[in-house]
């Protein structure tokens, strides 16, 4: 093989890469990748160390029922592995509800935490409990169904407040003041609710702090559920919410039903919003911080950056929830910590971005 067989041969690559639905193939495949690692280094790090090869011997047996060590099995399969996957579809239904509602809103700050839409899900949450509720909803209990509620009444006022009836893009005053409001509202709520309840509500504080401690294969399987249904609406709405971009006006001579869209883009985000708030409480910052990274990657093209945030989202909880429970051992941080660590800096950073782009005197 020729120098020059090698160059042509590279060219053609470059120029594949270029194209921008290989660009959305190579990076959903190199994010799959990542996500498997996340998950085979972070269920053999803990107390006990496991390496990635025994990991992955010991999940080949679970998957074939053939348990070598019961021991190593009960810390993998029994202990580690429900939080991973929990992490895995709590951080992949919060990066691509970020996508969802940065697209909807048509504004970069819009993320479930900061608009106040996990609020609502704490706050519903949180209803549920205090009223010892006995609800069931299509086989789910109180908690996820008034977290749903809580969630999709935040998304819908958070709208109705940031002036989303008009045809333009909100501005990003105007959205961080009525996410900011509604999210003082929904914690007023519920640190009224906290001081009613006596100690009833008290493991709510710590609720808030977000943390995956404590997962179980019933939490799995509810999140596995929601963050499901909630992709499969997503991905379906992604040339709905490419029509968008554009604005209303034009969205619609494009023959899409824009009233219609946008509130099956609420109820999907709020949706993949409450289930993670009722299985891990308030985890924020994902969707901001994690469909940022993935759209200039990909660009705006919300059939790859779907898929794409989900994914990152996933390794990128995992990661941090990694790091919540090993950097202290036995000591855990709460996950919730790390996100906000992470994504507080950022948010500061996209606030002074777009304020110099409007003026500096507005946003």
């Amino acid at each position: 093989m020729t120098a020059a067989t090698v160059t042509a041969a590279g060219r053609r690559v470059w120029a594949a890469l270029a194209r921008p639905a290989a660009r959305r193939r190579l990076a959903v495949t190199a994010l799959g990748a990542a996500l498997v690692l996340a998950v085979v280094l972070s269920l053999g790090m803990g107390a006990v160390a496991v390496p990635p090869g025994e990991v992955l011997r010991i999940l080949m047996g679970w998957l074939t029922g053939d348990v070598a060590d019961p021991a190593a099995h009960r810390i993998i399969v029994g202990i580690r592995l429900p939080r991973v996957l929990l992490a895995c579809l709590v951080g992949a239904g919060l990066g691509a509800a970020g996508a969802a509602f940065q697209g909807l809103f048509r504004n970069p700050m819009a993320d479930p935490y900061v608009i106040g839409v996990s609020g609502g899900a704490a706050l519903g949450a949180a209803l549920a409990v205090f009223l010892g509720l006995q609800v069931n909803v299509l086989g789910f209990g109180a908690v996820p169904v008034l977290a749903f509620a809580g969630a999709v009444g935040a998304a819908l006022l958070v709208h109705g407040l940031a002036g989303g009836g008009r045809r333009h893009a909100m501005s990003v005053m105007s959205l961080l003041l009525a996410g900011i409001a509604v999210a003082a509202l929904t914690q007023a709520v519920v640190s009224l609710l906290v001081y009613l309840s006596g100690e009833r509500l008290r493991p709510i504080v710590f609720w808030q702090l977000g943390s995956l401690n404590g997962a179980a294969w019933p939490e799995v399987a509810l999140m596995a559920v929601y963050t499901g249904a909630g992709l499969a609406a997503l991905l379906r709405l992604s040339p709905t919410l490419n029509a968008l971009l554009l604005g209303e006006e034009a969205a619609h001579f494009l023959g899409v039903d824009v009233g219609r869209a946008r509130v099956q883009l609420l109820f999907a985000g709020a949706l993949m919003t409450a289930a993670a708030v009722s299985t891990s409480g308030v985890i924020g910052f994902v969707g901001l911080i994690v469909p940022h990274g993935v759209r200039l990657v990909i660009g705006s093209d919300h059939r790859g950056l779907v898929p794409a945030a989900a994914l990152a989202g996933a390794a990128f909880l995992v990661a941090c929830d990694t790091a919540a429970r090993t950097l202290m051992a036995p000591a855990e941080i709460p996950v919730g910590i790390f996100t906000a660590l992470a994504g507080a800096p950022f948010f500061l950073y996209l606030l002074r971005r777009y304020s110099r782009r409007a003026g500096g005197s507005r946003l």
